[in-house]
């Protein structure tokens, strides 16, 4: 078993029983029992999570219903998304549309970044690694430029040309990437290579931002004890769970070595949304140091709209 250095025990064990890079799905009964109950632990994970931090309590609801759906289903969830993708797990009774893409996702990496982040053990440079073609000083690269954290996310830039700005990436090896993402990611969905995902807008990402940095500052947050650059264990790391109409956001300080590296802790703010019917997305939000946006805050990957945002302010 291959694992990462600092990887949780369960977390190696779902990247160990995730399918192959090739479509055709391989084990036997014990690895379906155990990838689907790894997937249903790690549901349950973050229920237990959310109820500790006091977030809505229809999304808690929703996670654990899903897991003990899981716990009980006879099919295992990787010859489903195998058969029939991402809406073949939206099918499956307890799962809706934002926790089946988590569930592909841990299918198809052994990871979910979303808990990662909860547990304050995310790593996404080591994510990144795991595609040819990426290695340690391109993923530092990539996180340091583009502030992504997932594979999709990573898939977005290496087709919208994002990708090809960060410094050893050049029109090859984007395609290497592209090829690579798209082989790693193929056996959990199907249709076109890109759902359409919706967003919030970026007025409320930046509103939750700023409701974010208010109470941090404030101290009126719950804080986590991230795994990372964090020796001695002291839980200091603020976290915002907030709703707006039917989004849900999860907000918190990066963590990552290069923010750590630069001093940027307090200014990158990762948040993640979803809705009951929109898969989970993530933007990071960082104060603009460059252009005629310099020292605003600004939603990285959507620039030109905070522009037209603050022109109308």
């Amino acid at each position: 078993m291959v694992s990462t250095p600092g990887q949780p025990v369960a977390d190696r064990a779902l990247t160990a029983l995730a399918p192959p890079v090739s479509p055709v799905i391989t084990g036997g009964e014990r690895d379906v029992v155990d990838r689907n109950a790894l997937i249903a632990d790690k549901l349950r994970q973050a229920a237990d999570i959310l109820t500790a931090q006091g977030a809505d309590p229809f999304r808690i609801t929703a996670y654990r219903r899903a897991a003990a759906a899981v716990g009980v289903l006879a099919d295992d969830l990787g010859t489903v998304a195998e058969r029939g993708g991402r809406k073949a797990l939206e099918a499956v009774p307890g799962i809706g549309v934002a926790i089946a893409g988590a569930i592909a996702e841990m299918l198809a990496t052994g990871r979910w970044a979303f808990l990662e982040h909860l547990k304050g053990t995310a790593d996404p440079e080591s994510l990144f690694r795991s595609v040819p073609g990426v290695g340690p000083a391109l993923a530092h690269r990539v996180c340091d430029t583009l502030h992504i954290h997932t594979l999709e996310a990573l898939e977005a830039a290496a087709h919208d040309g994002r990708l090809e700005q960060v410094r050893g990436f050049g029109h090859r090896r984007a395609a290497i990437v592209r090829a690579a993402l798209a082989e790693m990611l193929a056996r959990v969905r199907r249709g076109p290579l890109f759902a359409s995902h919706e967003e919030p807008g970026v007025d409320l990402l930046l509103d939750v931002d700023r409701e974010y940095r208010e109470k941090a500052v404030a101290g009126e947050l719950v804080k986590i004890a991230p795994k990372r650059f964090n020796p001695k264990g002291e839980a200091g790391l603020p976290l915002l769970h907030t709703v707006r109409g039917p989004w849900h956001f999860t907000a918190l300080y990066s963590n990552t070595a290069r923010a750590h590296q630069l001093g940027r802790m307090t200014d990158w703010v990762i948040i993640y949304f979803h809705t009951d019917n929109q898969a989970e997305g993530q933007r990071t939000v960082v104060t603009e140091i460059h252009g005629e946006a310099a020292g605003r805050r600004v939603v990285r990957g959507r620039e030109a709209e905070c522009r037209g945002h603050y022109a109308t302010i």
